[in-house]
């Protein structure tokens, strides 16, 4: 049997799936477009490098966000290992040094017997429909037929020349991990494929700032409620501060948004003009929130305050947590400059916007993660309308543990009803979803607790601690009867 799957995209999904299958005991090539071609948002070609924030959220016991990433790291989760290994003090938060976090995972991979990283564009599904007749050798040892066209023409439209990916030609399981930044040409044949236009909202990245460019004389060292110490640094405002900052930031300019007709934000990462937008008091109930954070000389709650995490193990950056924006870079300076203790800051990374697309994946995927129309094609990441970087890890993982199963002619799995990867997957396949929109995990998409326990316990907080403990004991069953029946070498799964 020709062993063999194929992983497009090397990001958070793309390198968890590659794992998975490998592991299992399947041969995977993993397709990265950089440094081929490069993205909006990238500045490196390591492979899962992450752009928008160096926070994989919670790890508070008991929240739905702990739950998701205590799954993956019993189900042998490398990205979630890769992730302790490279944590930074955060308070609660599972933080991590964004470039040897990247380069553990790219040394990692590349160095695994059974995954082989091809660094190219794939332009459509066809493409590699073509390539399965000779998946037993790299790529690179085979040009391309003669008779492909490409699927793009030089300006951008499409080619009909080029033949349409036909269901049930895939002779080798392939999954689509490339996120929300998928190259153009792959998108126009993903719209084919799925014969819906693509649903996208737009993105945007918080600013980095050096460490010793802070006035550690105006900003102070503390986490929220005293959890985690002092983590973070704080720069706090009074009123008259805070209102001055909110009118310049009203009136500065914004990168335009020329390709699009309509601005569709994700809500839970919205621009800090963009929140301000919504009122003048908008932004000290978000981003910029003083609840829980006292200055250590006056021992009282500023009026309004950011948070700076750390963003490497030197610490010697931090982020602006919450912070990301669209603003054009000399505004940003400006702008952000007006925030006490960072008058002289200077900026290691500003600020910028980009475009994630999505599928409309309940109309197109199982809970397997494998598509309706062919179960050899899997989607997983962000582009399946999952947000956030353990959220993209999860079903990278349940999508590379299936495709090995149809490899091996195997029944695909489903994750228990209680779990937290459960119900991320029955999201994006239920096809009663109305108005599809991307989301993280939340106690909102898990399964309740019995009205009984619900009457036991009556507080929220008892509640969920209670909903994760119930989750981790089904977990953990269904991953013994999962390790006894899937076929595989001996390795750490």
């Amino acid at each position: 049997m020709n062993e063999v799957i194929n992983v497009i995209g090397g990001g958070l999904a793309g390198v968890e799936a590659a794992w998975q299958a490998a592991e299992l005991g399947a041969r995977v090539r993993l397709f990265e477009m950089r440094p081929v071609q490069q993205t909006p948002a990238h500045r490196t070609d390591k492979l899962a490098e992450i752009v928008c924030s160096n926070s994989l959220k919670t790890d508070e016991p008991g929240s739905a966000p702990y739950l998701l990433k205590e799954e993956l790291r019993r189900g042998g989760s490398m990205v979630m290992e890769v992730a302790a290994a490279t944590r930074v003090p955060a308070g609660a938060a599972l933080s991590v040094d964004r470039i040897k976090f990247a380069e553990m995972i790219t040394e990692r991979v590349e160095a695994h017997p059974n995954i082989e990283v091809v660094r190219e564009e794939v332009r459509s599904i066809a493409e590699l429909a073509r390539r399965d007749e000779r998946s037993t050798t790299s790529s690179a040892d085979h040009p391309a037929d003669e008779a492909s066209a490409p699927l793009l023409k030089p300006g951008g439209e499409l080619n009909h020349a080029t033949p349409p990916f036909q269901e049930g030609s895939l002779e080798i399981p392939t999954i689509i991990a490339t996120g929300p930044l998928t190259s153009d040409a792959l998108t126009v044949d993903i719209m084919r494929f799925t014969g819906d236009d693509q649903l996208y909202f737009y993105d945007a990245i918080a600013p980095i700032v050096a460490a010793d460019s802070i006035d550690m004389s105006v900003a102070f060292k503390a986490a929220r409620y005293d959890k985690g110490g002092n983590d973070y640094i704080n720069c706090p405002m009074d009123r008259e501060r805070y209102e001055t900052f909110v009118a310049e930031l009203l009136t500065a300019k914004s990168v335009p948004l020329k390709r699009f007709e309509d601005t569709h934000w994700f809500e839970s990462c919205l621009p800090i003009e963009e929140i301000a937008r919504r009122g003048p008091e908008t932004l000290r109930f978000g981003p910029m929130k003083p609840k829980g954070l006292r200055h250590p000389k006056t021992g009282e709650e500023p009026y309004a305050c950011l948070q700076l995490r750390q963003e490497n193990m030197m610490a010697d950056a931090y982020g602006m947590v919450g912070f990301q924006n669209h603003l054009r870079y000399g505004e940003q300076e400006r702008v952000l400059k007006l925030i006490p203790g960072l008058e002289n800051a200077e900026f290691l990374q500003f600020g910028q916007i980009h475009r994630n697309t999505f599928i409309n994946s309940p109309t197109i995927l199982n809970e397997t993660l494998a598509t309706r129309k062919d179960p050899n094609l899997f989607f997983a990441g962000q582009i399946t309308g999952v947000e956030g970087y353990v959220e993209s890890v999860a079903t990278g993982w349940m999508a590379g543990i299936n495709a090995v199963r149809v490899l091996h002619n195997q029944p695909m799995i489903t994750a228990p009803q209680r779990s937290a990867i459960g119900a991320l997957c029955r999201y994006v396949s239920n096809v009663e979803t109305k108005n599809f929109q991307p989301v993280n995990i939340t106690f909102g998409l898990l399964e309740p607790l019995p009205v009984e326990l619900r009457k036991k316990y009556r507080r929220k907080r008892e509640r969920h601690v209670v909903q994760v403990e119930m989750a981790l004991k089904d977990w953990d069953e269904w991953m013994i009867g999962i390790r006894a029946g899937t076929r595989a070498r001996p390795c750490r799964f």
